[in-house]
């Protein structure tokens, strides 16, 4: 069992097997981390109620099989999210960028998780979600208010194999208009292991 393990292990490095990874979608509520879900499941708007109790779907996106993670975003259901960071290989993080006024909230709850030893070396991918709006902010105001301005690691094709640096980017993105996730998605795909 372990060679056929380790065999598949080599093909997914090689891009050649699918890959599988347990992904979490976190942010306060009203972000849009439901709509995003069921937008990578079956293409489907629709008005979605809160998050009241997690949810976990699994998706085929290209060559990855996705294990998410929509563990809501109210005051009472972030206090469940650390048992979920158990064998995580990505963070997908969405602000609302059209709500200024729970910046300061979001911008701690974002710093509380690059901070948590449990997700120090997890892959952390910021959207700035609802740019749809004329209300919302900027990324380049966005990367500032959440302190990301510096640690941000390109939208490239970056190396990271070799250095202690956490994968970490900013995407704006609009749900509803299908723009900007798809390229982030595609982005932290090639930091999940």
């Amino acid at each position: 069992m372990f060679l056929v393990d380790w065999f598949y292990d080599v093909l997914a490095s090689l891009g050649l097997w699918k890959k599988e990874a347990k992904v979490l979608f976190l942010g306060l509520d009203n972000a849009g981390k439901t709509t995003l879900l069921q937008m990578l499941k079956d293409e489907k708007l629709g008005q979605h109620q809160p998050t009241h109790h997690p949810t976990a779907e699994e998706l085929s996106i290209g060559k990855l099989k996705l294990k998410v993670f929509d563990l809501g975003g109210h005051q009472i259901a972030r206090r469940v999210w650390r048992d979920y960071y158990a064998k995580v290989d990505a963070v997908v993080y969405l602000i609302d960028a059209s709500d200024q006024e729970r910046f300061e909230e979001s911008r701690n709850e974002l710093h509380g998780l690059l901070t948590d030893d449990a997700l120090a070396s997890v892959p952390f991918l910021v959207l700035g979600n609802k740019i749809d709006l004329t209300t919302a902010a900027p990324e380049n105001h966005l990367r500032w208010y959440f302190n990301l301005t510096n640690f941000t690691t390109g939208k490239g094709i970056v190396n990271l194999a070799d250095s202690n640096v956490r994968p970490l980017e900013v995407f704006m993105c609009s749900i509803v208009r299908k723009s900007g996730y798809g390229e982030g998605l595609r982005w932290i795909n090639q930091y999940i292991k």
